[in-house]
């Protein structure tokens, strides 16, 4: 072991602080991640989008965790969105029957992720959103969001967290409809446009 003197004049300078990794693409996304609405059910949706940097570059190596209530704005309570065979360990992936409200998804090359879930219903006076969670390099504590859906204004208008967000960023919190159940949702992770993020005290 190294002793290393540090009463004299001449000390050792601390390391700087950096970003570790990112890490979590090794053992975090799990096949199926994004597929979270059951096979063929009829309210299904699709959100998608991109996650940008503070210069407007996407980001090839995001990850994102979604979750949300069912279309009767209740929160699933079944287990599953990563289901392992229990004598080899082996993935399983969903069952395609339950949902779990829950879902991981890492952009690809390009930034680019999307996930099929269930259109989730509102529940008490929160208009119907998806919350996620952002994971990204240049981020040491991940970052909390919400995708509202478009629709309603006056339900949107009346939701606890957005009338509280000053009305020309508003719209960073909601998704653009582009007809067939899909929506366009662009994480920004700072600039011009950044997203609103949450802050859980």
């Amino acid at each position: 072991m190294t002793k290393i003197d540090t009463s004299g004049p001449e000390t050792v300078p601390p390391t700087p602080s950096h970003t570790v990794g990112p890490f979590y693409g090794y053992a975090l996304p799990f096949r199926g991640g994004e597929d979270i609405a059951p096979v063929g059910h009829p309210d299904t949706i699709t959100v998608h989008g991109y996650v940008y940097d503070g210069e407007g570059d996407p980001l090839p190596d995001a990850l994102l965790e979604v979750w949300g209530p069912d279309p009767d704005g209740k929160l699933p309570t079944a287990d599953g969105s990563m289901r392992r065979d229990p004598a080899s360990g082996g993935f399983l992936g969903r069952n395609g029957v339950e949902f779990t409200g829950f879902g991981r998804i890492q952009t690809d090359a390009n930034g680019h992720w999307y996930a099929r879930t269930l259109r989730p219903g509102a529940r008490g006076a929160s208009a119907p959103h998806v919350s996620v969670c952002v994971f990204a390099r240049g981020l040491l504590v991940h970052l909390f969001t919400r995708i509202y859906l478009p629709g309603d204004e006056a339900v949107l208008a009346a939701d606890p967290l957005l009338s509280r967000v000053d009305a020309e960023r508003r719209d960073t919190l909601v998704a653009a409809d582009e007809g067939a159940g899909t929506y366009r949702f662009d994480i920004r992770l700072q600039g011009e446009g950044e997203t609103v993020f949450l802050e859980f005290q």
